[in-house]
């Protein structure tokens, strides 16, 4: 098969060209410099001239507070792209396969988030998310969503990263202990979209939740990332309000992964196992 990768220099993309590196498949990456995909007529060309069978789409503008003044740019990555994307699978026979997010909902319950819940986004990040979902479902094209959280890599810049520069350069740190979630390594979402593709189970039309399994807030994450990467930084526990954002961010967004495993049968990985993983691979860089 022909698979189109997009976004393919951000974290997920640089974890699908790892995953897929022995596929017997034909992947091609490519980013915005080699696809624009906000230009609905090089998005049709591309798929036509490269008989595309499966889109992977993995670019986004995630800026969450950026968004907040930049709607146009937030909806022409999130949603119209996205349409562009559907609207060009659905033309040639081809999969979507699309990357969404927890931010669809509004995140004041206390258990896990289910495909199937009431959406209802807190910010124009999550709005223009859910609209990209919308374009799909509308287009009529041939689609898999899988809506992650809290996505890490050692790859651009994200949490973990962050945290283990921090900590190792400062005696004390504060971070907020009142958002809960799951993390999830890019890696192994990578995986779970090779994996999908590779049994040839695209048929599987639907919304899917992917995460690493377990919950902790963004304050135990940091404590865990400081621990492993070797640092003595004192972290303390600190409520949302304390660093004040442009968007309201989902309080408790957990994911519920019963579906995937269930449809797919696939192991989800502990997330403390796999941020190990990643700390290893940042340690040997």
């Amino acid at each position: 098969m022909n698979i189109l990768v997009t976004g393919a220099n951000g974290q997920l993309g640089m974890e699908m060209r790892n995953v897929v590196a022995g596929s017997n498949d034909n992947y091609m990456f490519t980013d915005v410099a080699e696809l624009d995909i906000t230009d609905a007529g090089a998005v049709m060309d591309y798929v036509k001239e490269h008989a595309v069978d499966v889109v992977v789409n993995c670019a986004a503008y995630t800026n969450v507070d950026k968004a907040e003044d930049d709607y146009a740019t937030a909806d022409s990555i999130n949603n119209k792209a996205v349409g562009y994307l559907a609207v060009a699978c659905k033309t040639v026979g081809a999969t979507l396969i699309h990357i969404s997010t927890d931010y669809v909902f509004k995140g004041d319950g206390n258990v896990p988030c289910r495909e199937d819940w009431h959406t209802d986004p807190l910010g124009v990040y999550g709005i223009t998310k859910l609209a990209g979902e919308n374009a799909i479902k509308s287009s009529g094209c041939k689609y898999l969503i899988f809506r992650t959280a809290w996505l890490y890599s050692p790859y651009g810049n994200n949490f973990v990263k962050t945290m283990s520069r921090l900590t190792s350069e400062r005696d004390s740190l504060k971070v907020v202990f009142d958002q809960i979630g799951t993390p999830t390594y890019a890696a192994d979402l990578a995986f779970v979209i090779y994996k999908v593709i590779d049994a040839r189970v695209l048929d599987r039309t639907g919304i899917y939740h992917f995460s690493n399994e377990g919950v902790c807030s963004w304050y135990d994450f940091a404590k865990e990332i400081c621990e492993m990467s070797g640092n003595t930084c004192d972290i303390q526990p600190c409520h949302s309000d304390e660093f004040p954002s442009k968007v309201k961010r989902p309080h408790y967004s957990v994911l519920d992964k019963t579906k995937l495993k269930t449809v797919f049968g696939l192991v989800v990985p502990y997330w403390k196992d796999s941020l190990g993983k990643c700390i290893d691979r940042l340690n040997r860089q």
